[in-house]
């Protein structure tokens, strides 16, 4: 029963990675077709896909009332994607951290870690309350982004210039392939496949870490910290490792700093809002101060070497990540 049930957590993964691939492409599609601009495509559509593993997870814990999955799962997405992604990113490649994410991106996932500290400190528990909070400070942060945007509208107006002037592909079948998947219906389909896989592979994942947690004696917690918090950042992960293999480091450190953000204000605040998050002071106020240490390092990190992340700071990042995680299986476990 074990192994089907370490089968079943595979096949979650599988489906939420493709799913959010799916989603996202679709989603993005449609909104192309409805005149929607690019920049509010990568603001909204593509921050909520790459995210959408970390929110199916979550909710479908709260609702399952394994809140220590949820809260795993979000304190432990965000470490990973700090301390292992990033920290492995720049050991290929230096990655440079933009000007704006220094002024207004990574304070804001400074507030959101302090916030999720203070809230689950405060009442032992992020309650509905505490996730409207968070919904609405990711409104404020929504509000500035935008504004930030416009200014850079001239540039993403060239670049769609550019994707409009791209050939279609040659050859009869592969031109016939690129039709359809201009077409609405396709991509109306599209969506709804990845938002079905997503939920479908979010609640496998739940059920399979809950299955393997019990039948090896380890707690939620550490399943969400771990296995779940590996496996729904893996669209940030591959991305992120191929990107500083390739070199196009540009916004690599932006597209993780907004997926963190995205995790604690929307991912935390819509699962509090279907069931209270217990907070625990053993184990949950811990996971919770890592993810706000690894925000604070990230931010030290870019100050302090000016802007550009290499292998000092991955190697940093890295022995944090592990330092972290010989604490989860030495002393929790």
């Amino acid at each position: 029963m074990l192994y089907l049930w370490i089968f079943l957590l595979i096949v979650g993964f599988a489906l939420l990675v493709k799913g959010a691939d799916w989603f996202v492409e679709g989603a993005a599609g449609i909104a192309k077709k409805c005149k929607v601009p690019a920049l509010v495509i990568g603001l909204t559509v593509v921050a909520f896909g790459t995210s959408a593993p970390e929110l199916a997870v979550s909710v479908a814990s709260a609702i399952r009332r394994s809140t220590d999955i949820s809260l795993g799962n979000v304190f432990g997405s965000n470490i990973v994607n700090i301390l292992l992604i990033l920290g492995f990113s720049s050991l290929i490649h230096t990655l440079p951290v933009r000007r704006e994410s220094i002024v207004l991106d990574l304070p804001f996932l400074l507030i959101a870690s302090a916030l999720a500290v203070g809230l689950g400190a405060w009442g032992r528990a992020l309650s509905w309350w505490d996730g409207l909070t968070l919904l609405a400070v990711f409104a404020l942060y929504l509000t500035l982004l935008f504004r930030r945007a416009r200014k850079d509208r001239s540039a993403s107006e060239a670049a769609e210039a550019e994707m409009a002037e791209r050939d279609p592909p040659k050859g009869k079948l592969a031109r016939k392939f690129y039709e359809w998947e201009q077409r609405l219906a396709f991509l109306i389909v599209l969506t709804v496949i990845g938002l079905g896989m997503v939920v479908g592979g979010g609640t496998l994942l739940v059920e399979g870490a809950r299955y393997i947690a019990r039948a090896l004696g380890a707690g939620e917690d550490i399943i969400g910290l771990t296995v779940v918090a590996i496996g729904t950042s893996l669209p940030e992960l591959v991305t992120s490792v191929v990107a500083a293999h390739k070199g196009e480091t540009d916004i690599a450190v932006g597209n993780i700093v907004g997926s963190n953000i995205f995790n604690i204000f929307m991912v935390a605040g819509i699962a509090s809002l279907f069931y209270p998050l217990t907070f625990n002071y053993g184990s949950n106020l811990v996971d919770a101060l890592v993810a706000l240490g690894a925000a604070v390092l990230l931010f030290a990190l870019a100050l302090l070497f000016r802007r550009k992340l290499g292998k000092i700071a991955g190697a940093v990042m890295l022995l944090s990540f592990l330092g972290y995680y010989v604490y989860l299986f030495v002393v929790r476990l």
